[in-house]
């Protein structure tokens, strides 16, 4: 069986009305790996209609360098590729990916940028564009992934970059935006908590929202992206004051235990 050029791994869970579109993106692949962690809506009958190995998240807490790292092992092709549910390929990407995988270039992993679309509208501020993303690897050169949250590759060789971006249909309602924060913030705070972060204070939940305010909003200019601009700049001044109670209230469980 002659072994696959790439490997095109996807990440999801209860991901009904986003895979469909997702896999068709790359359904040019070699092979196609979908890493399930459980889902209970239809995304695994809808997978069933394509050709796609599927396979069950062995780590089952929220660990998304575990989960890239099975992607290696499940894997055959010699370049491995990472999707995430809520993006898509597109026909100008697919084209410049085949040529780089064909290509004499001694690259071992390249960087892509992403357009990202939220509530609708795709952003261009606020540090949402050109939002490189390292995602496709000559498999002998990628070592492992670090990082429980903000998962990051770690190869050995020179890193290149592609022109033509992957789409993300990201925060697509703000019911979902507080859903997820609600999850990540809660491993955030966790990671804070155990790395000993000094004790939260009334003055750091304003300091920690001032600098999200003066990053997104001032100096990456997030409010020229108008109303969603503004919308994301302020979601993200709560975000961050959600992890921070979260952390201050795991700090004064531990004082009232030593009470």
């Amino acid at each position: 069986m002659k072994k696959p050029k790439i490997s095109v791994i996807i990440i999801g869970k209860n991901a009904q009305d986003l895979i469909k579109d997702c896999l068709l993106s790359v359904k040019w692949a070699d092979e196609i790996i979908y890493l399930d962690g459980g889902s209970t809506d239809r995304t695994l009958e809808i997978v069933k209609d394509f050709k796609v190995k599927v396979k069950k998240q062995k780590e089952k807490k929220m660990d998304f360098a575990a989960w890239h790292n099975q992607g290696i092992e499940e894997s055959k092709g010699e370049w491995i590729f990472y999707l995430d549910t809520d993006e898509r390929v597109t026909p100008e990407l697919k084209k410049e990916i085949l040529e780089k995988i064909n290509s004499s270039e001694n690259f071992a992993a390249y960087a892509i940028p992403r357009r990202n679309i939220l509530l609708g509208k795709e952003m261009r501020f606020g540090g949402w564009w050109p939002d490189y993303q390292i995602r496709l690897f000559k498999r002998k050169f990628l070592k492992s992934w670090k990082g429980k949250l903000h998962e990051r590759p770690v190869f050995e060789g020179e890193l290149g970059y592609l022109k033509n971006p992957m789409l993300h249909f990201t925060h697509r309602d703000l019911s979902s935006m507080v859903e997820k924060t609600n999850q990540w913030s809660e491993i955030e705070a966790d990671l804070l908590y155990k790395s000993g972060h000094p004790p939260i204070t009334w003055w750091r939940f304003l300091t920690a929202m001032g600098r999200e305010f003066w990053q997104r909003g001032v100096k990456l200019q997030g409010w020229r992206d108008g109303t969603v601009g503004w919308i994301e700049i302020i979601y993200q001044m709560f975000s961050r004051f959600i992890t921070y109670a979260k952390l201050w209230e795991k700090q004064n469980n531990e004082k009232s235990r030593n009470l």
